[in-house]
């Protein structure tokens, strides 16, 4: 997303999701005692967080932020990480739009990942999870990768040879190139390539 794009984004946050909830009377969150700390957080959190959302999502995730106020009276917004989360199921980031994915790919784990082939079992872990693989996690993924590989290996033998191969393994050998790309894309992001 370049910056017109992250600019237009924002502003369509702040008029589909911000200014709704508020003429709906919802005040601000809980832990927001001044108003220029709540106006700081629209501005620095939720509409750079979710200028991803496309318009119809966005009022998707206005309406069911206002279905579900909080507070004693029922009159306040979710707390923004609530936000966050709900928008993610309503339209989960871009794998280029997550900082942590770029992150993630950009650090010493992320080359390793693609340098011994365990990219898409990493990638696959940072978008289920959404967060930053731990030691005990980088073993479980290892693992997974040696089996895919394994995996993927036995395919392509078998296709090499001549050998029937059911079309569950072709789409799941399908599935995992695609993610390796995807991969490969993130790192030539990070590393300032076109994607």
């Amino acid at each position: 997303m370049d910056s017109a794009e992250q600019a237009n984004g924002e502003k369509r946050v702040r008029a589909v999701l911000v200014e709704p909830l508020l003429a709906r009377g919802l005040a601000k969150p809980k832990g927001f005692t001044k108003q220029s700390d709540f106006d700081g957080m629209v501005a620095k959190v939720l509409c750079p967080k979710l200028a991803y959302m496309s318009e119809l999502n966005l009022a998707a995730l206005e309406e069911e932020v206002a279905a579900n106020p909080k507070g004693k009276g029922r009159d306040q917004m979710m707390i923004p990480n609530e936000i966050l989360e709900r928008a993610a199921k309503i339209q989960p980031p871009a794998d280029e739009a997550s900082p942590l994915m770029r992150g993630v790919f950009a650090a010493a784990l992320g080359r390793d990942a693609m340098a011994d082939g365990w990219g898409p079992e990493l990638l696959r872990f940072l978008r289920k999870h959404r967060e930053w693989p731990k030691s005990r996690d980088v073993g479980g993924i290892k693992s997974e990768a040696e089996a895919a590989l394994r995996k993927s290996d036995a395919i392509n033998r078998r296709q090499q040879s001549g050998q029937p191969v059911s079309n569950q393994d072709r789409a799941w050998l399908a599935g995992r190139n695609k993610a390796q790309r995807k991969c490969e894309e993130i790192t030539a992001l990070v590393a300032g390539g076109s994607a």
